[in-house]
C-alpha cells in the first residue's frame, strides 16, 4: 500500500473508507466497486482510499482484494473537482473530467475494461438490454434509487443495529422479485414456457435441479427462464434447436401466456444490478442470521436469488478476493414461500400513476383566480438581450452542432436570454454550474465569455458530456470542469446555477440544489407533462398553491402547460402559456419561502421556444 497521491497518466478511482470505529469498515458503495473490479479483473485504474484529514490510521490490507494496488489519500489532498463530488468518483488524467456516483462509476469501469480487452463481451452484458442498466438517474428512477442508494443505506443502518426489524427497502426488493418479468423477447419465451408446461403436465414430469449444481451445468434440467439466462452467461452454451410451436401455442392470446419468473434481480439476465446488490444482501444476511435466523424464512425470493448469483461463473472468485464467503445454510422451506407473482399484485409505488384527468384546465385556473392567483410575468431584467455571435469562434455557437439553421437561430436566441441574465449577475471568481448541461451549449459560451469564472457542467448522459468536452478542448478552455453525475452527487460550492430546458422535475431539483448552496439561479423549464411527485419533491411546491390546489389539480396545469406548440390554435397556446406561468409561479413562490427573490420572465422573442419561461432567483 502507498501513502501518496499524484495525478498520473491513467484514470484515478477514489473510494470512501469508514475510520470512525475501531474496526475499520468499507462502506457498501466501496465494497460494491471493489467487487466489480475483482469480477472484471480490471487493472485500468489507480485506486485510492480516502481518509479524513485528521485521521492517522491506515486500513488493513485484508479489507480489499489482495491483487489490487491501493493508495491512501486524505480528503484535503483530493483533486479540486473530486472534492466537489460525493464518492465513489473517477477522474481523468486531464483533471477536468470527473465521473461521480455509484452507478456512473460502475458503468464506466465496465466500459473501460471492455475497451482494454474487447474479448470480454460478457462484461457488456452486465449493462443489460440496450446498455441501459442503472442508467436512469436515481432522482427520477425508483429502481435505480432502490439499488444505488436506498438498499445500501438501509443495510448499513441495519449492520449498526442488527436487532431492528428487516428494513422496508429489503422487503421491497423481496416484492420486486415476485413481480412478473418483462423482457424484450418475452412473448416468444412465454409461448415456449406454455408449451413446456403443457408437455410436462401431459407426462406428469417435473424438472428438478440439484441444489449444489453449478449454474453452468443446469441447462438440461433448468426452467425455461434459467435456460434463457444461461444463453447470456456462457458463450459455450448453445440453445438446442426447437421445432416451430404448435398452432394452439402460436395462436394463444398474450393474456393467457404464463408469466416469467425472476432468475436475477432485473429478470432473466445477470446484470450490473446483481453486482450492486450482492455485497449488500450478503452482509445483511450475515447480520440477520446472527440475531434472528428465523426471519430468513420471510425472504424466500431473495435467498433464491442469492444462491443463483453465487453460481454465476466468476462470482465466487471475485467474492473470495473481497472476503465474501457464500452462506450455505440458508435453505427456505417451500411452505414459507409467498404467493407467486401471477397470484399477487404489488400496489406500492402506484401512488402517482393516476395521470388521466377529466376536464380542461379552466376550472383549476378559475379556482386559483378566485383566491387571487394568476399567471404573472415580470419584465425581462435584460431587455433585448443579444450576443455578437459573429465575433465568437465558430465552435462556441450551437450552429456548429447537427441542427438546421432555423433551430440554431432559436437556440442562439435562447442562449441570449440566459447568458445576458447570468452575465449581469456574475462576478470575477464566481463558480457557475450548468445543470443538465447536455452538449454544453450554455456552459461553453459562459466559459468563453467569462474567463474569470469557473464553469462546471453537470450531466448524467456520458455521450452528451463527451461532446461538450471535445468542443471545449477545441477552444482551449481552461476554466471549465465536466462532471458526469446525478445532481445529488455534486456537493461543491457555487454562486450561480443555470439550466436550459431542464425537463420535468429536473427544474425543481436544480432550484433545490441552488437553495441549499445559497446560489442564484436562472432556469428555463421544459416538459411540464413529465412533472410528478418523487421521493424528494412533491407538488404543489409553495404554501400558497398548496392551500388552494390538490396534487391532482396541480397536475392538470402541468399537463396543459405543454400545449404551447406553434402548430396549435392561438387560444389553446394562450391557455398553455398561462398554465406554464402558473406552474412556474408556484416554483418561484416556493423559492421565496427560503429567503429568495424570484420571478417568472418570458424569453425574448417568445418564438425562440414553445417553452419560453425563465425562472430567476437571487438569495436575499
Amino acid at each position: 500500500m502507498k501513502d501518496a497521491v499524484g495525478i498520473g497518466s491513467s484514470e484515478e478511482l477514489f473510494l470512501d473508507i469508514d475510520l470512525d470505529h475501531e474496526d475499520v469498515v468499507l462502506p457498501l458503495h466501496t465494497s460494491i466497486v471493489l467487487f466489480l473490479i475483482s469480477y472484471c479483473e480490471c487493472k485500468t485504474f489507480k485506486t485510492f482510499l480516502v481518509i479524513p484529514e485528521d485521521e492517522h490510521r491506515s486500513p488493513q490490507d485484508g479489507l480489499f482484494p489482495s491483487d489490487l494496488n491501493v493508495s491512501i489519500v486524505s480528503r484535503k489532498g483530493l483533486p479540486a473537482i473530486v472534492q466537489s463530488c460525493r464518492l465513489p468518483a473517477v477522474i481523468e488524467a486531464s483533471g477536468a473530467f470527473c465521473r461521480a456516483g455509484l452507478a456512473v462509476v460502475l458503468r464506466h469501469i465496465i466500459q473501460k475494461t471492455y475497451l482494454v480487452d474487447p474479448s470480454r463481451k460478457d462484461l457488456l452484458e452486465l449493462l443489460g438490454f440496450k446498455k441501459t442498466c442503472l442508467k436512469a438517474c436515481a432522482e427520477v428512477s425508483q429502481w435505480t434509487r432502490l439499488c444505488e442508494i436506498s438498499i445500501p443505506l438501509a443495510v448499513e443502518a441495519f449492520l449498526k443495529d442488527p436487532s431492528a426489524a428487516i428494513p422496508p427497502e429489503v422487503q421491497q426488493l423481496e416484492r420486486k422479485l415476485g413481480e412478473p418479468v418483462r423482457v424484450h423477447n418475452d412473448d416468444k419465451i412465454r409461448r415456449q414456457k406454455m408449451q413446456q408446461q403443457m408437455k410436462s403436465n401431459a407426462v406428469g414430469e417435473k424438472n428438478e435441479v440439484p441444489e449444489d449444481a453449478p449454474l453452468s451445468g443446469l441447462q438440461t434440467a433448468a426452467s425455461l427462464e434459467l435456460t434463457a439466462a444461461l444463453s447470456k452467461l456462457s458463450v459455450q452454451y448453445v440453445p438446442s434447436k426447437t421445432a416451430r410451436e404448435p398452432a394452439h401455442i402460436r395462436k394463444a392470446k398474450t393474456s393467457d401466456l404464463p408469466s416469467l419468473e425472476h432468475v436475477f434481480a432485473e429478470g432473466l439476465y445477470f446484470t450490473l444490478t446483481d453486482v450492486v446488490l450482492l455485497p449488500c444482501i450478503h452482509h445483511f444476511l450475515i447480520a440477520l442470521q446472527k440475531v434472528s435466523p428465523e426471519k430468513i424464512y420471510g425472504l424466500p425470493l431473495i435467498i433464491g436469488w442469492y444462491e443463483r448469483v453465487f453460481k454465476v461463473q466468476g462470482v465466487q472468485k471475485a467474492a473470495a478476493a473481497c472476503n465474501i464467503t457464500f452462506l450455505h445454510a440458508l435453505h427456505v422451506n417451500s411452505q414459507h414461500h409467498e404467493p407467486s407473482s401471477s397470484s399477487k399484485i404489488h400496489t406500492e409505488e402506484k401512488e402517482f400513476s393516476d395521470s388521466h384527468f377529466l376536464g380542461g384546465p379552466r376550472p383549476t385556473m378559475t379556482k386559483l383566480k378566485d383566491h387571487g392567483v394568476e399567471a404573472v410575468f415580470s419584465p425581462h431584467p435584460c431587455p433585448s438581450p443579444t450576443i455578437d455571435w459573429g465575433s465568437l469562434p465558430a465552435a462556441v455557437s450551437p450552429a456548429e452542432g447537427k441542427m438546421s439553421s432555423d433551430r440554431a437561430l432559436r437556440k442562439q436566441q435562447q442562449l441570449n436570454n440566459l447568458l445576458s441574465v447570468v452575465t449581469h449577475m456574475a462576478k470575477p471568481g464566481d463558480t457557475i454550474v450548468d445543470f443538465c448541461s447536455g452538449g454544453g451549449h450554455v456552459g461553453i459560451v459562459l466559459a468563453y465569455t467569462l474567463p474569470s469564472c469557473q464553469i462546471v457542467l453537470i450531466e448524467n448522459k456520458e455521450e452528451s458530456l463527451m461532446r461538450a468536452r471535445d468542443r471545449s478542448n477545441g477552444l482551449g478552455l481552461t476554466n471549465i470542469w465536466f462532471v458526469q453525475a446525478n445532481l445529488d452527487y455534486f456537493t461543491g460550492k457555487f454562486n450561480i446555477g443555470v439550466a436550459l430546458h431542464a425537463c420535468g422535475v429536473a427544474t425543481d431539483m436544480v432550484i433545490e440544489h441552488c437553495i441549499l448552496a445559497r446560489a442564484a439561479f436562472v432556469i428555463c423549464p421544459c416538459c411540464y407533462g413529465f412533472i410528478q411527485n418523487t421521493v424528494k419533491t412533491t407538488f404543489p411546491r409553495s404554501c400558497r398553491f398548496q392551500n388552494v390546489l390538490s396534487c391532482k389539480e396541480h397536475m392538470v396545469l402541468c399537463r396543459f402547460a405543454d400545449q404551447t406548440a406553434v402548430q396549435l390554435p392561438p387560444e389553446r397556446r394562450l391557455i398553455g402559456k398561462n398554465c406554464m406561468g402558473l406552474v412556474d409561479l408556484d416554483r418561484a413562490w416556493a423559492a421565496e419561502q427560503y429567503g429568495y427573490t424570484a420571478q417568472v420572465v418570458s424569453m425574448e422573442p417568445e418564438s425562440c421556444s414553445p417553452k419560453n419561461n425563465l425562472i430567476i432567483g437571487c438569495p436575499n
